[in-house]
């Protein structure tokens, strides 16, 4: 689980098509390939509402997809319009910051799987 700080945006920045970068409160900065965000739509046509299970993944999708357009939704998300066409996710800062590209936060994501902070196990979990 992230702090408030750390899922709170100062700047947004989008670079050409080709890429979105969040600074954020804490100071952490993400940049993320558009090709990268696209493939973790978070929409009902990329993930299945009544599953859960991610149907749309990077490698579906095209290698030159652009960020045509990018706007706030309130004050906690982001939307995207896609050069293919896609334009119905909406992805949260809190899915962003855990979906964050850099080395840093996919350790911290790979521990929250795991159950634990760091990558320890959840009390009473295998080691």
């Amino acid at each position: 689980m992230f702090t408030a700080e750390q899922t709170t945006p100062t700047a947004l920045r989008k670079k050409g098509g080709e890429r979105f970068t969040i600074v954020w409160a804490d100071g952490h900065e993400s940049a993320y390939p558009a090709r990268y965000l696209r493939g973790r739509c978070p929409c009902a046509q990329c993930v299945s509402e009544t599953t859960g299970v991610r149907m749309v993944f990077e490698e579906h999708v095209n290698p030159d997809v652009a960020i045509a357009a990018s706007r706030t939704v309130g004050q906690y998300a982001l939307h995207f319009d896609w050069s293919d066409g896609h334009a119905t996710g909406i992805y949260s800062f809190d899915y962003l910051r855990r979906i964050c590209p850099c080395a840093a936060c996919a350790a911290v994501a790979a521990g929250m799987e795991r159950g634990g902070p760091g990558g320890a196990p959840a009390p009473g979990g295998d080691a």
